[in-house]
């Protein structure tokens, strides 16, 4: 059964549509990629999924349709770490993580799940207590990722991870959302810029050009690809 399936999407901002029907899917607990350059519409295409703009075509999640509400897709199990991370910045640290387990009554589990992305993100419990607005860019992220997963989601939507962070941050949170795939069995959907670091994870990968799916395969078809690979991925043999 296919956990997350997309058919024939179609979204954008007033009059003018950013997506152009486009179609994928995610299996229960795998990985799947979206590649594409600046402008594409990886950000639109992740606000859709999430609930946070309206579309047309059919968005399924475990077999039922997602509909167009942020709250009914966290309900669900669909949780996004949106590109800049987005988190509240008048909030300390652990009101963000709260924030993110809104919907759950589970309160002692709740504060177990605090605990436990405290202790993956030691950042997070050295500041707890500190304003989310006054941590460096990779702490936000971080953070991002953490308040995405109290919900417990099923399915995690990550838009553009690596964007502005150093390589070696980038690196652990990479490791860090592989560890979550591998152990909790979270899916995963990432757009992402970093191709090559992006595919190490994926199962499947996705390309985006205007608005439109233009190539579909596996991690190892795109690099064989000689035209995916010069013009999308940034190198040649």
């Amino acid at each position: 059964m296919t956990l997350l399936s997309v058919d024939d999407l179609h979204a954008g901002y007033g009059r003018g549509n950013v997506l152009h029907g486009i179609s994928l899917d995610v299996e229960p607990g795998g990985v799947a990629v979206v590649l594409g350059a600046n402008g594409a519409g990886k950000t639109t295409m992740m606000r859709a999924l999430a609930g946070l703009i309206p579309h047309q075509g059919t968005i399924t999640f475990n077999g039922s349709p997602l509909g167009s509400e942020p709250e009914r897709a966290v309900a669900a199990g669909v949780s996004l770490v949106p590109q800049g991370r987005g988190t509240l910045g008048q909030l300390s640290v652990r009101d963000n993580l709260l924030v993110g387990a809104a919907l759950r009554k589970d309160k002692a589990e709740i504060e177990a799940d605090i605990e436990r992305w405290c202790e993956t993100f030691p950042v997070l419990a050295r500041r707890s207590t500190q304003l989310a607005g006054s941590l460096s860019g990779g702490e936000q992220q971080m953070l991002a990722v953490a308040r995405a997963l109290m919900s417990r989601p099923t399915l995690l939507l990550c838009d553009e991870p690596s964007l502005g962070l150093a390589p070696i941050v980038i690196a652990e949170l990479f490791d860090t959302l592989g560890a979550i795939n591998r152990s909790d069995g979270t899916a995963l959907l990432i757009v992402e810029q970093n191709a090559d670091l992006a595919m190490k994870l994926a199962s499947k990968v996705f390309l985006l050009d205007v608005g439109t799916i233009v190539a579909a395969g596996t991690p190892e078809e795109f690099r064989s690809d000689d035209v995916v690979r010069s013009a999308y991925l940034g190198y040649q043999e």
